[in-house]
């Protein structure tokens, strides 16, 4: 299987609209931030996006993507839901509803943005989704099992998910000791990062993660949901403890 990280910005992106600082200046690819999403490649080559932002149409060319069989969703924020209009030709090209994994809460969320998907009697361009509404346990879709990882973020829940030893989560500040059990001795665990400074209410900054990696001890550790406050790609990655990176737009892990 196969993760590439589509985008590893935070809702702004990077560089910020209007910003001259050194980050959002920068000439280096990968101090370029899309806003945070990832696609998974199983092992019989099915697609699955994880959030679906305002990049996601860039996001696709870029890299080269023609496809996605569902999408997972970790929560209803506007830059991991509000791409989902720009579905519709993969939707034209198979024929199909393009199926959405979520929670409850999320899938009323998206019949409120996208009421046009749902309506009895479509317009002929509009998309069609698929909502399946999941809980906090382990599912099968596309021979491939998938666990909720459930986090904090503010005063709302959000799914991280884990696929065999890899785990993403994103838009999170805080774990619980039974979520963290899932997260024990991990090849890869992802885990947002907004900044290295400045306790955030809403999202982990760098001393928290440092905190977690030590705690769960996975092989690898990668930060994403990154803002420029982060610092520059080539001297903050070099900076963190053995094991942690900072993930960037392209980079695929395989496992």
């Amino acid at each position: 299987m196969k993760l590439k990280f589509l985008g590893t910005g935070t809702s702004q992106g990077v560089p910020v609209i209007g910003c001259t600082c050194e980050v959002c200046t920068s000439e280096n690819p990968k101090d370029k931030r899309f806003r945070s999403s990832v696609m998974i490649t199983t092992e019989e080559s099915r697609k699955i996006l994880i959030d679906c932002g305002p990049d996601f149409r860039e996001q696709m060319l870029l890299n080269h993507e023609n496809n996605v069989d569902i999408a997972l969703l970790t929560h209803e924020h506007n830059d991991h839901v509000i791409g989902l209009d720009d579905m519709r030709p993969l939707i034209f090209k198979s024929g199909k509803d393009m199926p959405i994994y979520c929670y409850e809460r999320v899938g009323h969320e998206i019949k409120k943005r996208f009421p046009y998907a749902f309506t009895d009697v479509r317009y002929p361009g509009a998309p069609a989704f698929d909502l399946h509404e999941i809980e906090n346990k382990p599912f099968h879709v596309l021979d491939t099992e998938i666990t909720p990882i459930e986090v904090i973020h503010y005063k709302i829940t959000v799914f991280g998910y884990k696929f065999k030893n890899v785990a993403y989560i994103t838009d999170a500040n805080f774990i619980s000791d039974t979520e963290k059990e899932k997260l024990q001795n991990l090849d890869v665990l992802v885990l947002n990062c907004i900044r290295k400074f400045d306790p955030h209410p809403a999202h982990f900054i760098l001393p928290d993660v440092i905190a977690l990696f030590k705690e769960l001890r996975p092989k690898k550790l990668f930060l994403t949901h990154i803002s420029h406050h982060l610092g520059l790609h080539d001297i903050e990655d070099k900076d963190l403890p053995e094991g942690m990176h900072l993930a960037y737009d392209g980079l695929e892990i395989e496992f």
